[in-house]
């Protein structure tokens, strides 16, 4: 538990496919590598960024796999088994456990909301499992993880803390708290993490740039920060994970295949973003190649 608690940078590693819209296992390892090259310390596995949820849960579980098998000597491996059905939630997890995932990433119940106390039951039903982080992102559920919430599971012994998308009060709250939180957003993970006690993010856009945001969490530089701002803002221009996905594309780290319903960004988007990452630095890109990536080139599946 101490061991992932220290982990300040995680990266939300991007799932990508092939021409046929299967897995890409060997493009996957060339992520992932890029990570460890620039020193993050884990990864969530099928996480939104993963999109996890277009994923059969027979892939997600193996690329759970995959990644423990491959990579759980060198990083915390995070697998994103949550729910909002308890009972699929609970199957799920103890399968990445018995896959020898370090930890769950688990969600509060969405679309079929319950009540607090019915969010309270179904996080202590998965947390009786393993260690867990916590996701809060209201934005995607319709349901704020209040404190009142929080405060009730922060006690149990799997309790691992919150991902806390709510903002850096929040943050700031539950640290004070001895509650450990890590930023959901990488626009405010420079201050949550400096300025309000976070003990890290767990990011999208270290997919892009793992260096600088390593960097990020490791110096106190508002420099640095102030100049990655414009490139976070545009990569949540869209959903996430569209811009990510797009940006990868046009940098040449993943072929241009999306899953529907996911689709590329428009080609002024993309121009946008182009100059964004080359005023960013293509020698702190994950990528060989920067291009404005043309719409005949991308290829939509099921």
């Amino acid at each position: 538990m101490k061991q992932i608690q220290s982990a300040s940078l995680i990266t939300a590693i991007k799932t990508p496919y092939n021409d046929k819209g299967d897995i890409d296992l060997a493009t996957y390892d060339k992520l992932v590598a890029k990570q460890i090259e620039a020193g993050v310390d884990g990864i969530i596995v099928g996480g939104t960024t993963g999109e996890g949820h277009l994923l059969s849960w027979e892939e997600h579980l193996m690329l759970i796999a995959h990644s423990v098998h491959q990579y759980g000597k060198e990083l915390i491996i995070v697998g994103n088994t949550g729910s909002n059905n308890t009972r699929e939630a609970i199957k799920a997890t103890e399968n990445g456990f018995a896959m020898g995932m370090d930890a769950a990433l688990q969600i509060n119940p969405y679309y079929g909301r319950t009540s607090d106390q019915g969010v309270v039951a179904h996080f202590n039903k998965v947390l009786e499992i393993g260690p867990a982080f916590i996701y809060n992102v209201p934005g995607r559920t319709g349901q704020d993880l209040t404190p009142n919430i929080i405060e009730q599971i922060a006690d149990h012994p799997n309790f691992i803390g919150v991902k806390e998308c709510a903002g850096n009060e929040r943050i700031a709250y539950y640290e004070q708290k001895g509650i450990a939180c890590w930023s959901g957003n990488d626009d405010e993970s420079f201050a949550g993490r400096h300025q309000f006690g976070s003990h890290g993010v767990i990011s999208v856009t270290s997919n892009l740039v793992p260096g600088l945001m390593r960097k990020l969490m490791d110096d106190s530089d508002p420099t640095l920060n102030e100049s990655l701002q414009e490139l976070m803002h545009w990569l949540f221009s869209e959903p996430n994970p569209i811009a990510i996905n797009t940006s990868l594309m046009m940098t040449g780290a993943v072929e241009p295949n999306f899953r529907l319903p996911y689709q590329a960004l428009t080609r002024e988007q993309r121009e946008i973003g182009l100059a964004l990452m080359k005023k960013v630095g293509v020698e702190h890109l994950v990528g060989d190649v920067l291009h404005i990536l043309e719409d005949s080139a991308i290829s939509y599946t099921p």
